[in-house]
């Protein structure tokens, strides 16, 4: 994957780095300073271009930066600065429910189905061809990787947690058969509705606030002390899965895709019913059974999923309904 266009000064400022060689000079974390002032962190397109492409670096990276640039001091200290404008705008824009004894049991109230319009109610009744070839772009810069982000808590957790996280994970990527692991089925999704399945090849048409559901989750992966909130927002990931891929699956049928093009939501159907009960209960309760303290940021993390997740609906649901694409323009 090559480094993509900027969205603005500081993304500019990023990319221009990242092209050029390794340097111990800061020069980005005031302008960096300067572009979270605003508070508009969910939506600001090249606030959220300019976070993906320093988390990228602890991810697959660019193939025209150096690996070793991974921990640069600048780098680094920059992602900080961003990290932490997300998390405030998150925590003072989503609802933590107060837990009562379960929280298993106050998760799915949190997850529970509700009535009314939904992205995946649209894609299994309304949407065209074109609109679900671009559901499939908006997720492809996560499930083309799926699980990575949320494997990072598995070394920051102990016990029953622990456990229940790699036996989530561990059916993400299909049991150890390449062929099985979820990124693999959505890459052969991608190719079913005609499009490109190279990781992060349509990182330039995704929205900011793609690139921000996507960045809460590696935010919280790679920081030890959210990993309450990590596992927060896995179990939130999963236990809202299985009915929105069933519809999924039912609206790329209706408009004549094959059962290949499916599988990847017919997968996700039978797997993810299983693992919101893990998920729920042997990890985020044994979680906070070991831990109370962080019973808040397992509930926040799951708030994040919901609000970060529900924000992409939103504005794909708007734009389909106005008549116009829910994508940037290709550059």
């Amino acid at each position: 994957m090559k480094l993509p266009p900027a969205r603005g000064p500081l993304s500019a400022l990023v990319v221009e780095r990242l092209a050029g060689p390794a340097s111990d000079e800061d020069g980005l974390t005031g302008p960096a300073r300067e572009a979270v002032a605003g508070g508009a962190a969910l939506d600001d397109e090249d606030l959220q271009l300019s976070l993906w492409l320093l988390h990228e670096l602890h991810h697959r990276g660019f193939d025209d930066v150096d690996p070793g640039r991974e921990w640069e001091t600048a780098l680094v200290a920059t992602r900080v600065v961003l990290e932490r404008a997300l998390e405030a705008t998150l925590r003072a824009t989503v609802t933590v429910p107060r837990a009562g004894d379960d929280v298993a049991e106050t998760l799915f109230a949190m997850t529970a189905p509700t009535p009314g319009p939904s992205l995946s109610r649209y894609v299994a009744r309304s949407a065209d061809a074109e609109q679900a070839r671009e559901l499939v772009v908006h997720r492809s810069l996560y499930q083309l990787a799926e699980a990575d982000p949320h494997t990072w808590a598995i070394p920051r957790l102990s016990g029953r947690a622990k456990a229940a996280l790699v036996e989530i994970q561990a059916d993400e990527y299909g049991g150890g058969d390449p062929e099985r692991m979820h990124s693999a089925l959505f890459a052969r999704t991608m190719r079913g509705v005609g499009l490109v399945d190279e990781y992060g090849y349509y990182v330039d048409r995704v929205p900011a606030v793609t690139l921000a559901h996507l960045s809460t989750m590696r935010m919280l992966g790679l920081n030890r002390r959210l990993r309450g909130a990590a596992v927060g927002h896995l179990a939130a990931f999963e236990m809202t899965s299985s009915l929105p891929n069933r519809r999924y699956g039912d609206g790329f049928r209706r408009l004549g895709f094959d059962a290949a093009t499916t599988e990847y939501f017919d997968e996700h159907v039978e797997a993810d019913a299983v693992h919101e009960q893990i998920a729920a209960r042997d990890m985020a309760g044994g979680l906070v059974a070991d831990e109370p303290e962080l019973r808040d940021d397992v509930l926040f993390g799951a708030a994040a999923c919901l609000a970060t997740d529900e924000l992409v609906a939103d504005a794909m649901l708007a734009a389909w309904r106005a008549g116009r694409s829910s994508l940037r323009e290709a550059r």
